[in-house]
């Protein structure tokens, strides 16, 4: 056997899996200026860095349920928040699941929002009492020193950071003169502030991460453990989380191999969805993956850098967040194109946005009218600013991802209720949520 053979030869090793909320990319790791986030930079550094990783869904439960059973919203039954009723269906299998019957030990800690009843998610044990990074790191570091079993395992330690709000009591804030705005939102000074906000939980957070790491590495585990950090969508602001635009499914992804297999430290460019890390975690691991899973393995290609690509596409949607609004979208490395199917503004700010100082800095355009089609070129426009969809010399291009995009909503059973149908049950379920605040 070589030794790229003995490299892509499954075993039975541990995961140590760690999620965040609404990061998307703000990493320095991945060009964000001024972020302080040295542990994760220190991970991407010694492991694979996937720089066009995107979630199935731009918000937290639809992402996290694709992340986790390897199927898209419609088709896993989470196609809104957990919170507003919404619930696996009885068929769906997740990662935990499936490792604690195929002789792991699984544990999660701290942050999960697939489901109302924590017993649903397939873990043998769990505490999702405090999802504060501090208290997760600190139960998980406890139960890995802790163990006696000599199962491999899946630990799971989801953050609260970095979703809104950001207390400066909780989280020191940078200096909001010294960050650097992303181009897809105004330079103002709220936004200045929010960011700064969003900088320091960052910075708490990543502290967390590289004690939980430490302590991976003081029992000696880096040589039988994949660590795997990912975050569920994009940031909480204007134009990313809650729209199927790059800032709102683009999310940092970075896998570092134990370090028994022996694979060098690289970047993975090409195109990855959240549908995709279960079957591939699994395959890694040498666990079936079931034929139920719509995502795709890229454990060989993770393995071995000269492997052909996955992917020529990947889909994104969303159904439900504090309205009904049904999009759905397809994007290859060069092209996003999205397909609105209601009429809604062209921004339509989830309530944690709406009420943020980012959202006041805003020029009212974000009320104008939704286009139906909206095609970018990525390569020449990748804030996805300027709406190509009805200029005929891209007619051709429309057409081609028009039919990817209506292929892959047949073969999946996509099926979006009426816009009466929607509606009422978006109704219902805010009605609900404004009770129980």
């Amino acid at each position: 056997m070589t030794s790229s053979d003995d490299a892509r030869a499954p075993r039975r090793e541990n995961v140590v899996l760690v999620h965040w909320h609404d990061l998307g990319r703000h990493l320095a790791c991945y060009g964000a200026q001024g972020v302080t986030s040295p542990h994760l930079d220190a991970l991407a550094a010694q492991g694979i860095r996937l720089t066009d990783a995107h979630a199935a869904a731009p918000l937290c439960s639809p992402a996290r349920g694709a992340l986790f059973s390897g199927r898209y919203p419609h088709s896993n039954g989470l196609v809104g928040l957990a919170h507003h009723g919404f619930e696996y269906h009885d068929d769906v299998r997740t990662l935990p699941q499936l490792l604690t019957e195929s002789g792991w030990q699984t544990a999660l800690f701290g942050m999960q929002h697939e489901s109302s009843d924590p017993y649903r998610l397939g873990f043998e044990e769990f505490d999702v009492s405090d999802s504060l990074c501090d208290h997760v790191v600190e139960q998980s570091q406890r139960w890995l020193r802790d163990r006696t079993d000599d199962r491999p395992f899946l630990l799971t330690a989801g953050f609260f950071e970095t979703h809104r709000p950001y207390p400066a009591s909780d989280y020191q804030p940078d200096d909001p003169e010294s960050v650097t705005v992303p181009g897809f939102l105004p330079d103002a000074w709220p936004v200045r502030e929010d960011i700064a906000g969003l900088q320091g939980s960052i910075t708490k957070a990543d502290a967390a991460v590289g004690r939980l790491l430490a302590t991976v590495h003081e029992l000696g585990l880096d040589d039988s453990t994949w660590i795997v950090f990912i975050t569920d969508h994009g940031v909480a602001f204007p134009r990313a989380k809650s729209t199927l635009y790059q800032e709102g499914t683009g999310v940092a992804c970075i896998i570092r191999p134990p370090a028994g297999r022996g694979v060098a430290p690289r970047e993975y460019d090409d195109l990855f969805s959240g549908v995709d890390v279960t079957p591939t975690l699994l395959d890694l691991l040498g666990v079936d993956v079931p034929e139920a899973m719509e995502g795709f393995s890229h454990a060989d290609e993770l393995i071995a850098a000269d492997a052909a690509p996955v992917r020529a596409e990947l889909f994104t949607e969303k159904t439900y967040h504090d309205n009904f609004d049904p999009i759905r979208a397809v994007r290859t490395t060069r092209y996003s194109y999205i397909e609105n199917y209601a009429r809604r503004p062209a921004l339509s700010l989830p309530l944690d946005i709406l009420d943020s100082p980012s959202a006041r800095a805003l020029d009212g355009s974000q009320d104008f009218p939704r286009a139906e089609r909206e095609l970018y070129d990525l390569d020449t426009d990748p804030y996805e600013r300027t709406n190509l969809a009805e200029d005929a010399a891209y007619a051709e291009i429309v057409a081609d991802l028009s039919d990817r995009l209506h292929r892959w909503r047949t073969d999946t059973g996509d099926d979006l209720p009426a816009e009466e149908v929607g509606n009422r049950i978006a109704h219902e379920f805010m009605a609900r949520h404004h009770q129980q605040l």
